[in-house]
């Protein structure tokens, strides 16, 4: 892995991911600027540049992502259901689209983007918003990277461990082993690893890493040391 220091720009930094990510990009010694809203300011962790905006409005906060390099689009609805339809075509939509446009413009050479896992059988408005989005990225031609989870384990997200031997079973015959897998459950760490080594690893293009490919991914320990020497 390259030990080059990255300057990361987040959306969502104050969210239930971000709140995990931004400590560890810290730790590694990448410059990190969040973006927040205003009276936020203090819910971020120290050594962290806050940026005052509208995650729903590009034009709020476009002009402060440089001297970012790295795009990281984290803001979404917390606690994703059926029934909040009509506030993911509001918050997650309208973000995703922002978030997008506001890389663009500042010229990063990469995004990443929090998408969700697909196709499934459910969520399915949810899943519609998340492809738009991606849709938005492919035609803008920027390098991105699309983490495609689909629940993940952590505090306050526990319900799903009761599913465990359900999955177990599913993985084991062929013809549900794909969609297991696919629709599979990572941890929060997991999840964090993944944000990180898709921030150290640049995609030339667009790259897609499902919940099998995320699992896998490990953060190169030596790089810490390196990229804060």
């Amino acid at each position: 892995m390259s030990a080059e220091m990255r300057c990361v720009f987040i959306t969502g930094g104050t969210g239930y991911m971000g709140q995990r990510l931004i400590p560890h990009l810290l730790e590694r010694g990448h410059h990190v600027r969040a973006l927040v809203r205003a009276g936020s300011e203090g819910k971020v962790p120290s050594g962290c540049t806050t940026i005052v905006g509208d995650a729903l409005n590009e034009d709020s906060y476009a002009h402060q992502v440089s001297p970012a390099d790295t795009f990281v689009q984290l803001v979404g609805v917390a606690h994703p259901s059926p029934t909040k339809e009509a506030e993911f075509r509001k918050i997650d939509l309208v973000a995703g689209l922002a978030g997008i446009a506001a890389a663009n413009a500042s010229g990063v050479k990469h995004l990443v983007y929090l998408s969700v896992a697909q196709p499934a059988p459910m969520m399915k408005a949810y899943i519609a918003v998340r492809a738009e989005c991606e849709e938005k990225i492919r035609l803008s031609q920027m390098n991105a990277t699309i983490l495609r989870p689909w629940y993940v384990l952590g505090p306050g997200h526990r319900w799903p461990y009761a599913l465990i031997p359900l999955y177990w079973v599913c993985e084991r015959f062929p013809f549900t082993r794909k969609g297991a897998q696919r629709l599979g459950l990572i941890t929060l760490d997991q999840m964090s690893h993944a944000l990180v080594c898709a921030i150290e690893n640049p995609a030339h293009g667009i790259r897609i890493m499902g919940v099998p490919e995320m699992r896998e991914w490990r953060i190169n320990t030596a790089q810490k040391h390196s990229a804060i020497a």
